[in-house]
Order: structure tokens, then sequence, then C-alpha cells
């Protein structure tokens, strides 16, 4: 990549100047949140910064740089400040912000969106558990449930089967489909009761708030006592939305296992079967079709993605 004087004369020369551009802005920041002084081959980012931006009155090519550069880092943690309010009670303040860093360091926003921000967060906790321990599976459990949220409030949705659809179809050969934006999940800590907490605790607090501007660090709006950790308990969830509207909700074992069977592409005789051969509350009929009614009323089903081979 050249650094004397980019110019901007022709499309190559452009894309040449937005790459620049883009690599310094998307640099992760030094130990005191301010633009690194060395570029990636060991020249001054001073002179980087004089080679394509101008100097005002008032601040040089690397302060004015730097603002840019810093912008973004304060972005995209405010971000992930904002999407995990649960994970970040779990780990407290500093300890999220310094998880932050080293998981964009690693994973860089790579969409136009943020809403994909932090969609290797679980993956990463699992590599790297410096970053969680001792919480490191109440930590687990909450990223992959604040995921789920996120995926639940503007993931695709198909076209939804209704009970009358279902009306002439055999048990033994249908196969439906769940919304691709409702997850299932089998955590071991109540994850959903410890964000209610953490939501009334913190309030109605809006991005914009949290968002320390142009100067400041991102930090925590104000210090507040530590809630306790989520208590270990089994539960099982269905993260979903209805009417525009994010919900959670919790399962019966034998319900969970019923639709993780219909999602992984069972037919619905084989489903039942399965999850009530592992039912120890003797599960009746009058319950399933009761919470197969629920299910379809709220649009959970659809038609298989792809066709499924017996």
């Amino acid at each position: 990549m050249k650094l004397n004087q980019p110019k901007a004369g022709s499309l190559t020369e452009l894309k040449e100047l937005q790459r620049l551009m883009a690599a310094t802005l998307f640099r992760p920041l030094n130990s005191d949140w301010g633009m690194q002084r060395k570029w990636t081959n060991g020249a001054s980012m001073s002179e980087v910064a004089a080679s394509f931006i101008k100097p005002n009155d008032r601040l040089t090519s690397f302060e004015r740089l730097e603002i840019y550069n810093r912008q973004y880092w304060y972005r995209v943690i405010d971000c992930l400040y904002d999407d995990y309010p649960g994970l970040r009670a779990v780990l407290g303040e500093h300890r999220f912000l310094k998880l932050c860093r080293a998981y964009l360091e690693r994973h860089p926003s790579q969409s136009y969106t943020l809403r994909n921000l932090g969609s290797r967060l679980e993956d990463f906790l699992r590599k790297e558990p410096a970053w969680s321990i001792p919480r490191q599976a109440e930590a687990l459990d909450m990223a992959r449930f604040e995921w789920a949220q996120i995926v639940a409030f503007d993931g695709p949705s198909r076209p939804p089967v209704t009970v009358d659809d279902l009306l002439d179809e055999s048990p033994a050969t249908l196969r439906l489909g769940i919304q691709p934006y409702i997850t299932l999940l089998s955590v071991d800590y109540a994850v959903d009761r410890y964000l209610i907490a953490v939501r009334k605790r913190e309030g109605n607090v809006l991005r914009g708030e949290a968002s320390n501007a142009m100067e400041q660090v991102p930090r925590a709006l104000k210090t507040r006592s530590r809630l306790r950790p989520p208590r270990p308990e089994r539960v099982f969830l269905a993260i979903h939305r209805f009417d525009n509207q994010l919900y959670y909700k919790r399962l019966e074992p034998t319900a969970y296992r019923l639709l993780s069977g219909v999602q992984n592409g069972l037919t619905l005789e084989d489903a039942c079967q399965t999850a009530l051969g592992l039912d120890s509350t003797n599960t009746s009929a009058a319950q399933i079709q009761t919470w197969f009614r629920d299910w379809a009323e709220l649009g959970w089903f659809c038609r298989p993605s792809t066709k499924i081979k017996s």
C-alpha cells in the first residue's frame, strides 16, 4: 500500500485512498484509547496521516484522523454494550470492556450492519475462556441467550403453517419447519430471569445515553453494585417474536425436545415419540395438542426450507 501523497485522480486511486482510510479507522486503539503512534510497517503514524489528511489551525493531521479512529471504536464497543447488558452484568463493566476490545480486534466488523457484530462472540468465549473465567459457563449461556434475541428481533420469516393446514396431514409423514427467527435454547442458568433483573436495575437507558461522545473512553454510566450471578437452573427457552415484539418463553422439557425434533427434521410422529420416550411426567395427548395449537397460533411452524428424504 502506497503512503506517499495518495491521490484520487482515478477510480483505482480513489479505491486505494479508501482502503488506506478504512485501514486507519479500523486499526485497534492503543492502551490509552488513542490512535497508535506507528503504522503497520513501523512508519510514524503522524507522517502517514499527513500524507492524506490536511491539518487545520487547531488540529494536526494525526489529531484529526485520531478523532475518527476513536469514534469508530467507541461506536462498535457501544453497540456491544447495548446489545449485551446481561453479559456485561455477569462479567462486570471493566471486564466486559476488555472482552469487547479483545473480541473486536480478533473479529472486526465485516458487515454493513452492526446488527451482526456479536455473531461470533459465543465462539470467541469458548476458544478464549480467560476473558470470562470464573464465570465462563454463565457468560456462555448469557451470550447465547442475548444473541438469540438479536436473531428473533429481525431474523427472516417464512409463511406460517396453521392448524387448518395440518388437518389432512399424517403425523407419520408430516415434517414441519420452525421459523428461522426462533432459537431453542437449553441453558444451565436462569439467564431469562437474571436479564429481567438487569433491565429493571438499569431502567430505560438508551444507547445514546450510554455513549460517551467524542472525548471520553467508553465506560459505564455510573458505578452500580453488582448483581448476584444468575442462579444454576436447567432452563429450556424459545426466543421468538410476535406482532413485531420480542419474547422469550420457558418450555417444559418435553415440549423443548418435541420442538427440537421438529426443527431437526423428524416427522411429527417421530418427534413426539422421541420426546415422550424421555418424558418422566407422562405428558398427556391433550397437553401436546394444546402446545401445538398455541405454537401454531404464534406462527412458529412453517414448511421445511429443503425437502428431507425419508
